[in-house]
């Protein structure tokens, strides 16, 4: 950290910083190095360590200043308030709102997949093929504007596909019957349908072909009647349901749109639940941001108070072994002296003793008893007199008190987070009330429900018209599927006589031997075949008549209107002006926008837009405009973020307090001189053994000679015992004593400084960054609910976007209810029914192959009337012998 302070480098650098722990000074430039799990706790030991240097610094220069503050800036930009983010175990709740106006939107209908989807798109392209000409916009023009003035040549030039194929039909309508009729009048002459002349070998190869050619026929003809089974009873199945789906569409969107203003209201309504949210986090705001401040800073706290338990602990039990100290040295000193004297007298006594000549073996014992003398020295171990009369009266402060009234303080945080914050909480609840007022103004603003008449008249018009033709519908719809019904049936039956024929016929043409015997089978077999020509001949006219009546109404309805619905090309007719008579102007008719036709209006609508936006209003509507968030909560959020609290100042130590500390810092008690003490308590009370020599005495008067030497030596042992026991005990359990003490304090002296300093440091500085920190986080607990609460509003304003836009005033289901006339009457009921016709069409032209087909075969499976023989392949006649005649020469 490059510092440069030029005027008083040398002075600064010395007296400040040199010795400073973790500091390294280095010319000009100071090197800072720290410790800590984290970041914050590296930078906080830093601060720390800074404060308690500058703030006992005799040195209180601007430029120290600057230095301090650069490291309270430093804690502040690292304090870990300013990392706390929102709670997560409050959350934004998400909202279930009641479901409005979805029980009356139009259920969208889809086209179904089906079996015969693929004889679907053949009958399309035949339609395609059959109706090539465009949208006939001017003869639709004309035919609505002036009827009368329309030529029916346009009609005919425009159905020219329908003409040709008229024109088909009326031929077979006359030209099969007429057939049948002939043939009916040869069979009775029984020129037709008769027997087989003669046997020629090529008979079998034609029969074979004519057998092949009536069974593909049959084929035909039966997948041709299955079709047209199934696709009858398909129109059957979807037009009832399809005739009901018509003016129920239409009375659900009148009921829809009928249903705007109560479904508006019942949005609006729906804010209770927002509200009832608001206000319950409103009651417990107070009180959360109280226990929220209390939680984040209650590690700090509890650090200063825990620290100045541990600083007066120290202090007590310091004094407490220093007073040991000085009391346990006191009396060995005494008990030295004495056991100097006892020790000198006893010393003489046993040496004369003992260095007697008549003392047998006395010698080693004479060289303890030369040792008796005292072994440690308490008059040479440092005083603590200076340092006791120093902490006297210590502690004079109530540490437990304090400390008991800095924690209370402090946990009455949410308490007072409560008192200070029940005004502006029933204020924000007033407001809470008063933007429901606000949010009423939707409902009452909202003008869609006033221009709907036009369009809900239409609807009801429609529905009431629509009613009886459908009733009529399905009427003759019953009647349709009865003569498909029958007519499908004449078909099958067709199919089944000539599926019997070929059976009986074929079983007849196996089992004769000689092809001009009568069999029974085959005889049958032709008969079938000729009653299948004759179903087909009597039923012919009938199924062309519905083939094209069919055909006719459901071609028409694909090419003329499904096409033209599906690529729009009728809305951009209905959109052309002059194209409608004015009496059918469907933009004024729906009160549409002016800027807006039928072919953008469901464009909108099918994109799922409101009503407003289509609708033609007195004055212009924008929805936005009503739901802006801020409109809502400007005044909410204002008086959340003008709140401010001023949280009571904590004061973890009063004056006596700190006195005692820096009394107890400056009293030297680590400046004491342990080590002196430590090696003098190494040395032994007595120099030698007073147990080991009196056991020695006493061995020694055992092997004596003399009697009286040997008393004499008993009565040296019983007084070494008796100072032992007396004297040298007690000192030794003195001694263990003092060094107990002397341990604690040796081992406390070399941290008690940077323990109280850091202490004092840590308590200025919790004292000093409390009530900002305190700040920071009620202003970032603040921020927190009001976002939240932001959110609800949000929230609810989203939904009632969604709800007005998409279920309660939407116009999709206009667009929808168009899609689904589409589907019901082209996908469901125009596709089927024009699959029916063709498959009845199919069948109905192909019976003119099967009667064709099914009268040849006939005379192969009658007996031959004459049994000619053929060689190859040429007829033969009966061999007879030629008569001899006479040679005129």
């Amino acid at each position: 950290m490059p510092f440069g302070i030029k005027p008083a480098v040398e002075e600064y650098q010395q007296d400040v910083l040199t010795g400073l722990a973790g500091i390294a000074v280095i010319a000009e430039d100071i090197l800072e190095h720290r410790h800590g799990d984290s970041m914050v706790e590296a930078v906080a030991d830093h601060v720390l360590a800074m404060v308690a240097k500058l703030t006992m610094s005799k040195f209180q220069s601007s430029a120290v200043g600057r230095f301090l503050d650069f490291h309270f800036c430093t804690w502040v930009l690292l304090d870990p308030v300013r990392s706390q983010k929102c709670p997560p175990g409050n959350p934004l709740l998400v909202h279930q709102f009641m479901e409005i106006g979805a029980d009356q939107q139009v259920p969208a209908q889809h086209r179904v997949p089906s079996s015969l989807d693929p004889l679907y798109g053949v009958v399309r392209r035949y339609l395609d093929v059959v109706q090539q000409n465009p949208f006939p916009t001017e003869l639709l023009r004309v035919a609505l504007n002036e009827p009368s003035s329309v030529r029916t040549s346009q009609v005919v030039r425009y159905q020219a596909g329908y003409v040709i194929c008229a024109m088909i039909a009326a031929l077979f309508f006359v030209a099969v019957p007429a057939t049948g009729l002939c043939f009916c009048c040869c069979r009775r002459r029984r020129r037709c349908g008769g027997r087989i002349k003669a046997d020629r070998r090529s008979l079998a190869c034609r029969r074979n072909l004519l057998t092949f050619c009536l069974s593909l026929t049959t084929a035909i003809l039966l997948a041709g009647v299955i079709c047209a089974f199934i696709a009858n009873q398909r129109v059957t199945e979807q037009m009832e349901p399809g005739a009901r789906a018509v003016p129920a569409t239409l009375h659900t969107l009148r009921k829809n749109i009928g249903s705007i203003p109560q479904g508006v209201q019942s949005v609006v309504d729906q804010f209770a639940v927002p509200r009832q949210q608001i206000i319950g986090d409103l009651n417990n705001v107070s009180r959360s941001i109280g226990l929220t401040i209390h939680s984040l800073l209650k590690e700090q706290v509890y650090s200063v108070l825990e620290a100045i338990q541990g600083r007066a602990q120290d202090l007590q039990n310091s004094l407490h072994h220093l007073q040991i100290l000085n009391k346990t040295v006191r009396t060995l000193t005494h008990f030295q002296d004495e056991l100097g004297l006892a020790l000198r007298d006893r010393k003489e006594s046993a040496v004369s003793l003992l260095d007697s000549p008549r003392c047998t073996s006395c010698a080693r014992a004479l060289g303890k008893a030369q040792s008796l003398e005292p072994g440690a020295d308490y008059r040479r171990v440092p005083s603590v007199e200076q340092v006791l009369k120093t902490l006297s009266g210590l502690p004079k402060a109530n540490f437990p008190d304090l400390i008991d009234k800095g924690n209370s303080t402090f946990n009455s945080m949410p308490d007072l987070a409560v008192v200070k914050m029940a005004q502006v909480v029933q204020e924000l609840k007033d407001e809470v009330n008063k933007v429901s007022e606000k949010v009423q103004s939707i409902a009452d603003s909202f003008p869609v429900s006033d221009y709907t008449q036009p369009l809900n008249d239409a609807l009801m018009h429609a529905e009431n018209k629509s009613r009886p033709y459908l009733q009529e519908v399905k009427h003759y719809e019953k009647y349709r599927w009865i003569v498909g019904i029958v007519l499908c049936s004449v078909v099958l039956l067709v199919v089944a006589c000539n599926l019997l024929g070929l059976s009986l016929g074929a079983c007849g043409l196996a089992m004769r031997e000689d092809p001009s015997d009568y069999e029974s089978r085959g005889e049958a077999g032709a008969k079938l075949l000729l009653v299948g020509v004759g179903f087909s001949f009597l039923f012919s006219w009938l199924l062309i008549l519905l083939v094209f009546a069919t055909f006719l109404v459901g071609g028409n309805v694909q090419t003329l209107l499904c096409k033209n619905w599906a690529n729009q090309e009728i809305y951009k007719f209905i959109d052309t002006p002059g194209n409608l008579p004015p009496s059918m102007n469907l933009t004024q008719l729906l009160s549409l926008k002016r800027n807006l036709n039928l072919t953008s209006a469901y464009q909108v609508c099918k994109k799922g837009t409101g009503l407003w936006d289509v609708l033609q209003l007195r004055d212009a509507y924008n929805l936005e405009d009503h739901l802006h968030l801020s409109q809502y909560t400007r005044d909410f959020q204002k008086r959340l973020n003008n709140f401010n609290l001023q949280f009571e100042e904590i004061h973890f130590l009063d004056g006596a307090g700190r006195r005692d500390l820096e009394t107890f810092q400056q009293s030297g008690i680590d400046q004491l001189d342990y080590p002196t003490f430590q090696a003098e308590m190494q040395n032994p009370v007595v120099r030698t053994s007073l147990e080991d020599l009196a056991r020695d005495l006493e061995g020694l008067r055992k092997i004596q000679n003399n009697i009286t030497i040997a008393g004499r030596l008993a009565n040296e042992s019983q007084a070494l015992w008796k100072i032992q026991n007396a004297t040298v005990l007690i000192q030794e359990a003195l001694v263990v004593k003092l060094n107990d003490s002397v341990q604690f304090l040796s081992a406390m002296a070399p941290h008690l400084q940077p323990l109280l300093k850091r202490t004092m440091a840590e308590i200025a500085l919790v004292e000093t960054m409390l009530p900002g920190q305190a700040q920071r986080l009620l202003r970032h607990e603040i921020s927190c609910f009001t976002r939240k609460e932001l959110g609800y509003f949000s929230q609810y304003l989203n939904w009632v976007r969604r709800t007005l836009t998409e279920d309660v005033a939407s116009c999709q289901p206009l667009a929808t209810a168009l899609d689904n006339g589409r589907v019901i009457l082209c996908d469901r009921i125009a596709e089927p029914w024009n699959a029916f016709w063709f498959s009845l069409g199919c069948c109905t032209l192909f019976l003119i192959p099967s009667i064709i087909f099914a009268i040849k075969l006939t005379k192969h499976f009658r007996p031959i009337r004459n049994r000619l023989i053929s060689t190859a392949s040429e007829e033969t006649y009966p061999f007879h012998i030629p008569r001899v005649t006479a040679l005129k020469l």
